[in-house]
């Protein structure tokens, strides 16, 4: 079965695949970071100006270009429905209700959709952690079948018949092991990343729903 299969593209096509897997786990790891660093700088200027307004009527009037990152898509959401309901004066079906939830549920869907730009990536690296290993392993148990061939043919079971062809084939494996370790690392590193931000983008929205209530809600109830 393995007789007209060689070792070296055995060990070749592995490790071009490990190659791809690794070409991959490094572009999520610089465009990952740039993401949340670029977020992390835009949240916290977004919350000096959006704080320092009086009102939420003056923070809607903010220049567009505030409205960058997270926190503020999420602001811009809460902003658009209150003017809606207030053009609307709370006619339209869509909101009937309290209006207390239906804000907030408004926010909860922007901010849902901002998590899963955050944990965009986060998938590829987890499958990438865990198949590296076992890709590195089956391009292992290959070449050693046909080391085996090898040997069977060749009637010699001396160290250098026998050492040559396995450590070509460990070769694999190894570089399956390297290729799993970066992508672990930054698989936890960033799904911590991904979790503190969802906490600061939960602070906000409670924030922005104790201002709401406390000035454009609380005239309308």
């Amino acid at each position: 079965m393995f007789q007209n299969i060689t070792p070296t593209l055995i060990i070749d096509g592995t490790l071009y695949a490990l190659l791809v897997f690794s070409v991959v786990t490094w572009t999520l790891v610089v465009f990952k970071s740039w993401q949340f660093w670029k977020n992390s700088a835009w949240n916290s200027r977004f919350n000096e100006v959006f704080w320092n307004t009086a009102s939420l009527t003056e923070a809607s009037a903010l220049p567009e270009n505030s409205f960058r990152g997270p926190q503020a898509r999420i602001a811009r959401q809460g902003l658009t429905w209150l003017a809606e309901r207030r053009n609307s004066s709370g006619k339209q079906l869509k909101f009937h209700g309290s209006p207390s939830e239906l804000l907030e549920q408004s926010m909860l869907v922007q901010m849902q959709k901002e998590e899963h730009l955050m944990e965009s990536g986060l998938t590829m690296l987890a499958s990438i952690s865990s198949t590296a290993p076992f890709v590195g392993l089956f391009g292992t148990v290959l070449g050693i079948m046909h080391a085996m061939h090898q040997i069977t043919a060749s009637g010699s079971t001396s160290l250098d018949v026998v050492a040559g062809p396995i450590g070509d084939a460990l070769i694999a494996t190894a570089v399956g092991i390297a290729v799993a370790v970066p992508a672990v690392l930054a698989y936890n590193f960033f799904v911590r990343r991904a979790k503190l931000h969802r906490v600061g983008l939960e602070n906000f929205l409670v924030s922005f729903m104790h201002a709401a209530l406390s000035s454009e809600l609380q005239t309308k109830e």
